[in-house]
Order: structure tokens, then sequence, then C-alpha cells
């Protein structure tokens, strides 16, 4: 049985990215793949996972060096955010640096609320360096699609 894919004209310039990526080292940036692209792009993005059991999704998000009070979790419009920033350290007058591979400044990452998610379940928790953002499940999922008539 043949299967047919969706032709996507930057493929190929995605595939030479990740070549030249894999020969450079992972300094020159991270390629995000098709699909899983933040909404907006900014200066750094946290690693992300989300999982999902019987009674909720969870969103864990890698924050090191970021302060509490720097992180900010909104639900609009379906959409989960996560915003923050990573100051950069004072610099001392003993100190020279010699390298500077980590990336500091602000951040944002967005992701859309599964059909049966309830964003009034939404709770987060932040403790060294790991931010868990648990969105509760609806009792009944929500229609994706809603006929309405014309009168």
């Amino acid at each position: 049985m043949n299967t047919m894919t969706q032709w996507n004209p930057l493929r190929d310039l995605e595939e030479m990215q990740d070549r030249v990526l894999r020969t450079f080292g992972r300094g020159l940036g991270r390629r995000i793949p098709e699909g899983q692209q933040p909404l907006t792009m900014s200066e750094w993005a946290p690693s992300v996972d989300i999982v999902e059991d019987d009674h909720e999704y969870l969103i864990k998000a890698e924050l090191p060096e970021v302060n509490k009070e720097d992180v900010k979790v909104t639900v609009d419009n379906d959409v989960v955010t996560i915003k923050g920033e990573r100051k950069f350290e004072k610099e001392e007058k003993n100190k020279k640096y010699h390298r500077i591979e980590r990336s500091y400044g602000s951040f944002e990452r967005s992701f859309a609320i599964p059909d049966d998610a309830a964003a009034d379940k939404v709770t987060a928790d932040f403790k060294e360096g790991l931010l868990e953002v648990h969105l509760g499940k609806c009792e009944e999922k929500r229609s994706p699609h809603i006929e309405v008539a014309v009168l």
C-alpha cells in the first residue's frame, strides 16, 4: 500500500540545517521541528516535556537559574503561555569570562490546550529550576465543531 505524504518545500533546507548543526555542534542554535514551534520565538527557549495521564496534562519546563518571580503562566484563548527571563550574572571586577555559552534574556513558549483540558483547572509549581503546569481534564471533551442554526 502506498502512503502519501504532504510535500514540504523547506524539508531539504531543514535537513541541511540539521547536518550543519550536527557537524559544528549545537552552539549555533537548535532548530525546532515543524509543528513544535512556539507561537512566538524569543532569545532562548527552555526545554519542555508534555505528559498526559487519565486526570491531567502536565507541562514540565526546565528553567535553571530563573527566579520564580521572573516566571509568568497565562491561559488565553485556549493557549497556555509560559514567559520569563534568565538574567545575566553581574560582572565582577576580578573575573574574566573566557566563554559564555548559556543563553540569557527573555523567553516565551506557547502551547494549544487539547480539547479535553479544562482551562479553569490550571495550577503551576516551581521549585529547583523546574516549572510544572498542571492542566486538569474535563469530564466531557469540548466540541471542536458546533452547528449553529441560522434563523
